[in-house]
């Protein structure tokens, strides 16, 4: 276990660096299935890429209960480091989660174990940060939905491959559902619960 004066860094600016971070995030949402790059650096504790880190720091706070996956908390030191940089209290419940930090996206759980929102309040639902191997290479994903031009190719290296037909559910739930963004290394690609896979190449 890291000792406090041992723990990795967050962001060096936090003001410009979680500014940036969020247009990224945003732009990201704004544009589904496009790769956005994430310029902001910090330190990252073992098991979290830098995109992850960096969307933590912006996005989570005391109030965003954040759940970790097997792979994420396989040490205290991702909870040790959200909780000092962000204040952000890990819970092991996945259901009442603000958002889900999966490092191993194989063994993502059922969607049905995560918040959905409701009718009243679709925002309290979790918005899934899933680790892939890659962003750029691997199967191609055919996409449609808003904020997408006819369609969209995302090429990328997603576990679990089902994840698609697992997102599927958002079209029966809407304006309920998931959010997610997969992350690799630095890069992000937003997959918002209005999102539709048209064809896979897998």
């Amino acid at each position: 276990m890291t000792t406090i004066a041992e723990m990795p860094a967050g962001f060096a600016d936090k003001v410009l660096s979680a500014q940036s971070t969020f247009r990224s995030v945003m732009d990201a949402m704004a544009r589904p299935g496009s790769v956005q790059r994430v310029a902001a650096s910090a330190g990252t504790p073992a098991g979290m890429m830098r995109g992850a880190a960096a969307i933590a720091l912006t996005l989570f706070d005391h109030d965003t209960p954040i759940w970790l996956d097997a792979a994420m908390s396989a040490t205290p030191d991702v909870a040790r480091w959200l909780k000092f940089h962000a204040s952000a209290p890990v819970v092991a419940d996945s259901s009442i989660a603000s958002f889900a930090l999966i490092g191993d996206a194989a063994k993502l759980p059922a969607l049905e174990r995560f918040a959905f929102g409701s009718s009243e309040y679709p925002d309290r639902s979790t918005t899934l940060i899933l680790q892939v191997d890659s962003l750029t290479q691997g199967p191609a994903f055919e996409l449609k939905g808003p904020g997408i031009d006819g369609s969209a190719l995302l090429q990328a290296m997603i576990k679990p491959r089902d994840l698609f037909d697992r997102l599927s559910i958002n079209e029966v739930l809407f304006p309920r559902g998931i959010d997610v963004v997969l992350v690799h290394d630095d890069a992000i690609v937003a997959i918002p619960r209005t999102t539709r896979l048209i064809a896979s190449g897998v």
